[in-house]
């Protein structure tokens, strides 16, 4: 028996199981959703089409190494240096909105704040302001009259409230549609919502610099597409030329709502759920939406 015990270590002597502790468990859990975000990361941003540039360009260095090409090999290796630079330099769009994203999470956001869950409430949209926004994209749609409302989320847009005139009044249909009646002052530009509350018009944004977008979306669809890039606003967006309602939220556009479709875009930022009621009373609006990533 011991004679078999003794074969039994010499055969699985090379098998070695090493002596796992909770901070091993929990360096190799930290690591792999770090990983996953990144990797999650690159497949839903531009980051995901230059890291592919990239890598064709270490292979075409490999290449130049396996073929000897002296010279290709120099210019690589005296541009290394700047790499790191240059990464930080192309990729400073998406980078900057990780970042951001990483700050909403919401364990950041309890080391922070001690009111979070007040704060949270205060800041959603309210029933009633959806109702307006609905009914005032609904009455502009008809009359064909180009708006562009961003309602803030977690992302503060004071930097884009800045651009515009500041305004402190209550969501209502009167009240939007009297600034985006033509031929106005405050007609141009965004109108920004806070808090369920109007709180600038005639902003600035940026435009999104995708070049897949449909050739016949004007500046509106742009500004609102960019703005969403860049923050988790939400946009609403009402065509001067065709009337259609298009909402524009995380870089996606979301095109042809109609009533029901955009209520339903709408109360996502109220992060609740319809009920199954107001879901099968809701399901007709849905074909209507067409979404462009």
């Amino acid at each position: 028996m011991q004679h078999l015990i003794t074969l039994l270590k010499q055969y699985f002597d090379w098998f070695y199981i090493p002596h796992v502790t909770v901070s091993d468990v929990l360096d190799v859990l930290v690591i792999a959703y770090f990983v996953y975000h990144i990797i999650v990361w690159f497949k839903t941003s531009r980051a995901w089409t230059l890291f592919k540039g990239i890598m064709l360009l270490v292979l075409f260095i490999v290449v130049a190494a396996v073929f000897k090409l002296n010279t290709v090999l120099w210019i690589a290796k005296n541009i290394v240096n700047v790499l790191v630079i240059a990464f930080i330099i192309l990729f400073q769009p998406e980078l900057r909105r990780a970042l951001d994203e990483l700050g909403r999470k919401q364990f950041i956001s309890k080391l922070f704040s001690l009111d979070i869950k007040r704060e949270s409430t205060d800041r959603k949209l309210s029933d009633k302001t959806i109702y307006e926004l609905v009914k005032t994209a609904t009455e502009l749609s008809k009359a064909r009259t180009g708006a562009l409302v961003v309602v803030e989320h977690d992302t503060p847009l004071g930097e884009y409230e800045n651009t515009g005139i500041k305004i402190d009044a209550i969501v209502t249909e009167q009240l939007l549609i009297n600034i985006f009646e033509k031929n106005t002052p405050l007609h141009d530009g965004a109108v920004i919502i806070k808090n369920n509350r109007v709180v600038a018009a005639t902003c600035y944004l940026p435009l999104t610099e995708r070049f897949d977008l449909n050739k016949d979306l004007g500046t509106r669809h742009r500004a609102g597409l960019g703005i969403s890039e860049v923050t988790d606003s939400m946009t609403l967006i009402v065509s001067e030329e065709t009337g259609g309602i298009s909402i524009a939220h995380k870089g996606v556009l979301y095109q042809n709502l109609d009533e029901d479709s955009l209520r339903r875009q709408l109360v996502k930022l109220q992060d609740k759920h319809y009920s199954t009621k107001h879901k099968k009373l809701k399901m007709g609006g849905k074909k209507h939406e067409a979404k462009v990533n």
